[in-house]
């Protein structure tokens, strides 16, 4: 077994994440965009290190009281081993601490794994968004987790 540790992400880690990207989506982020995103101030980004190495983030984007998840990504030889619930649990944590009203995701309909982490940790369908993804092209459901009630119509 590994040891990792979960902790705010770094712009300096842009580079990283961009290439772990490349291993985990057939559209990935460039490292322009990825440092794009991290840096605002309404960003909340986690980063999963095994030693110096970057093995997985989460990033999530806030607007007012909404919480719309941006990726979580493992790399290949970390994945099944507790490191996507880690990152998910710390910025469901940061979520509510910034008592936001919901967090939001899309997911592909055929990532049953991604689904279940998601239902595990309180989320529910909501919708699904028709060809949502390319590469290839695919329907995503939208979970969402919510922390008040008057945010669930």
């Amino acid at each position: 077994m590994f040891e990792y540790e979960i902790m705010p992400m770094k712009a300096s880690q842009a580079a990283a994440a961009a290439e772990l990207e490349k291993e985990c989506f057939s559209t990935p982020s460039s490292e322009a965009m990825l440092l794009s995103e991290i840096i605002k101030p309404e960003s909340i980004y986690f980063a999963a290190m095994d030693g110096e190495k970057l093995i997985g983030y989460v990033g999530m984007q806030s607007v007012l009281d909404e919480g719309y998840m941006m990726d979580i990504c493992v790399a290949e030889g970390y994945r099944r081993q507790g490191v996507g619930r880690a990152l998910m649990e710390r910025m469901l944590k940061g979520a509510e601490k910034a008592e936001l009203a919901f967090v939001t995701l899309e997911v592909r309909v055929s990532n049953a794994p991604a689904i279940a982490l998601y239902e595990s940790l309180g989320f529910e369908k909501v919708g699904e968004r028709k060809n949502y993804y390319e590469r290839p092209v695919e329907n995503a459901l939208l979970l969402t987790k919510f922390y008040r009630k008057e945010g669930k119509e």
